[in-house]
């Protein structure tokens, strides 16, 4: 992969990802909101709680997971495009990828809350599940400040 490859295509690229980004940010707003609900149903009404398990499921590993992966490599693609980033100096850039690090981490934490739900042992209240809901707009919020921004 050719620098002058990258520049020609950066267009592309940035609308790969901005698409990325948008369908990541859905699920990260969405899937806390499910777990939410599953946990008010709690364990009585059993096929409500198994039609949660099955949203939260194909969520994770339809949408959330396959758009992480192409926002980072198309937000690794956009970093090495000539003349856009420069790493060693770039200190918002720098605060950008610790934010994503940490938008990742949550898209973790979210995978493991599924898996407890998928085994029934859930030990999270709904309450908890609508506080780590903001998680990702905090983060978005100092992601997007760092990109159109730059403050350093």
């Amino acid at each position: 992969m050719t620098a002058s490859w990258l520049a020609s295509a950066y267009p592309w690229i940035k609308a790969f990802h901005v698409i990325s980004v948008i369908a990541w940010m859905a699920g990260l707003f969405y899937l806390p909101r499910l777990f939410a609900y599953h946990a008010d149903a709690g364990t009585e009404n059993r096929a409500l709680g198994e039609t949660f398990k099955v949203m939260e499921r194909r969520l994770m590993r339809i949408i959330m997971t396959p758009a992480m992966a192409a926002s980072w490599v198309f937000g690794l693609l956009l970093a090495m495009t000539p003349g856009i980033v420069d790493p060693l100096h770039d200190g918002w850039f720098h605060v950008k990828l610790l934010l994503v690090a940490a938008m990742t981490w949550f898209h973790l934490a979210l995978a493991g809350w599924l898996r407890a739900f998928a085994a029934d042992r859930n030990r999270h209240s709904s309450r908890f599940y609508r506080m780590v809901n903001e998680l990702p707009t905090l983060l978005m919020i100092g992601i997007v400040i760092m990109v159109i921004v730059k403050p350093f």
